[in-house]
């Protein structure tokens, strides 16, 4: 194989637009682009959407969101431009035929002339006389090329067929991942790179794809193995560079088998929807199969970006934790500063789910920056998914009409003493001044009254938490009522003194 080590890293990511991106798609892209990113190389996206049938320009949307909500900026392709394009494969139908021709007339690929039933009855023949080689039997091979460009012009049904050299030695694939992978070039058949409807096959249009874009590394998934060794052929024949190849192994569910959908959400999409931070997400599918040092869990962006190696790429399958992801969207969670938690995750959400009115991020939180990133503050480490912080806040967005859980007034109201530990709560918050309305100040107050009731704090507590904000679960008590404001919860105070006994 030649050797690209002396040409500028140029990668893509080719997905074909008949799905979502799903996760394993994602991971390919992401490690092709910070290889080039790491290599100061450059990233192409590029849609392979030669099928007609399930390639869709709906589908081709999807990925792109997805690629832009994962953050990876690709340097040329769809939106962006280049020198190398069309980006498209269904724009590149003429390439493709350019370069088949140049291969027949070169005696490279030749016309083949099989039709089905020739195809099937060579098979079962060569089945029957239990032949180590069953593949094409290369009937059409040997036809005179000005007979075989006769039978074309007077409109005979055919297809190219690759010429695979008789006497190529086994075809040793150099791979970055899983070290040299052989194959025995004897197995190899002369196969199609066009068919008879006019259309390339993706072995051939691929590898004519990356030929001409100067692709230096294909990094992908390992179903892909099984190709390389035709490609191989093409490149070869073709008389361009064959690329480093890097096979990334399959992701797993947590029963061993492939990740499908009755493990959980497959597509980049559902976890967006989910709320998963992004950078939070690409962290996690970049653990699955690469590792920057045995032991970091935590590897922002812009490390990635600059550390990403092949031979850190492990050839084991990677399985897919859910609950591993969940902690490492809490970690890039709890690490924003209250502002940016405010702006990117608790603004967002609370206005999705119509709490919040204005439909503009930066104006809502601008109309209140130190009472979000005071909820943010205390969200943050009690959040694992940004939409958690809906139901976390919802209370405050009640005034005083607040909403009181069964079971909690049951548990903490309609107990005895319960009406005495809300006077003496009211009695203590009335003395506060509007002006020093802080978690401190209400903290102070209420701190010494359980023990001057002589009751225990969970009690105590426990009643003015259900009073205020609903139920006995809600964030630290003095941040609370600060965010709820003095009248809202002197109200809320007044309106639970019934329920309590």
């Amino acid at each position: 194989m030649s050797s690209t080590d002396n040409r500028p890293v140029r990668v893509r990511f080719a997905p074909s637009p008949t799905g979502k991106l799903h996760v394993g798609g994602a991971r390919t892209a992401i490690y092709n682009w910070a290889f080039a990113r790491a290599n100061g190389g450059t990233f192409i996206l590029r849609i392979d959407d030669t099928d007609p049938t399930r390639s869709t320009e709906e589908n081709t949307q999807i990925i792109l969101r997805a690629m832009r909500w994962l953050g990876l900026d690709w340097d040329e392709g769809p939106e962006v431009g280049g020198d190398f394009g069309p980006y498209w494969q269904t724009e590149r139908l003429d390439i493709y035929r350019k370069e088949a021709m140049r291969l027949v007339a070169e005696g490279k690929a030749y016309y083949c002339f099989c039709t089905p039933e020739k195809l099937e009855a060579d098979r079962k023949a060569a089945q029957e006389r239990k032949d180590a080689f069953q593949g094409y039997q290369r009937t059409c091979r040997d036809i005179d090329p000005a007979v075989a460009q006769r039978r074309v012009d007077a409109g005979e049904p055919y297809t190219i067929r690759i010429k695979v050299p008789l006497d190529r030695g086994d075809v040793v694939v150099h791979d970055a991942v899983h070290g040299d992978v052989t194959f025995n070039a004897k197995e190899l058949d002369d196969f199609i790179i066009f068919r008879s409807d006019g259309t390339p096959t993706y072995n051939f249009a691929t590898v004519v794809d990356d030929a001409q874009m100067g692709i230096t590394h294909i990094i992908r998934g390992d179903d892909h193995l099984s190709n390389t060794p035709r490609q191989i052929m093409v490149y070869e024949a073709m008389g361009a560079p064959t690329p480093t190849f890097a096979h990334i192994s399959m992701i797993l569910g947590p029963d061993g088998k492939k990740l499908s959908k009755r493990h959980g959400a497959t597509s980049v999409e559902e976890y967006k929807a989910a709320g998963y931070d992004s950078d939070a997400f690409v962290n996690y599918l970049a653990l699955l199969g690469w590792a920057l040092d045995g032991d970091t869990t935590i590897v922002p962006r812009d490390v990635l970006a600059s550390k990403f190696s092949l031979d850190h790429v492990s050839k084991n399958p990677a399985t897919f934790d859910f609950k591993k992801l969940d902690w490492i969207n809490g970690q890039y969670l709890q690490a924003m500063g209250d502002e940016e938690f405010s702006k990117t995750q608790l603004v967002p959400q609370l206005m999705a789910a119509g709490l919040e009115q204005d439909d503009d991020v930066d104006a809502a939180y601008a109309a209140k920056p130190e009472w979000f990133d005071l909820l943010s503050s205390i969200l943050k480490p009690r959040t694992t998914l940004a939409p958690e912080v809906v139901e976390k806040s919802r209370f405050l967005y009640m005034g005083e009409d607040v909403e009181f859980d069964e079971k909690s007034v049951k548990k903490n109201l309609a107990k005895e003493g319960a009406r005495s530990y809300l006077e003496a709560a009211r009695a203590a918050l009335e003395a506060i001044d509007a002006d020093q309305w802080k978690a401190a100040s209400i903290d102070a107050a209420l701190e010494p009254l359980p023990e001057q009731l002589e009751t225990n704090k969970r009690k105590f507590y426990g009643a003015v938490r259900v009073a205020e904000c609903g139920n006995q679960v809600s964030p630290p008590l003095g941040e609370s009522l600060e965010l709820l404001g003095r009248n809202v919860t002197l109200a809320r105070l007044e309106k639970a003194l019934p329920l309590a006994e």
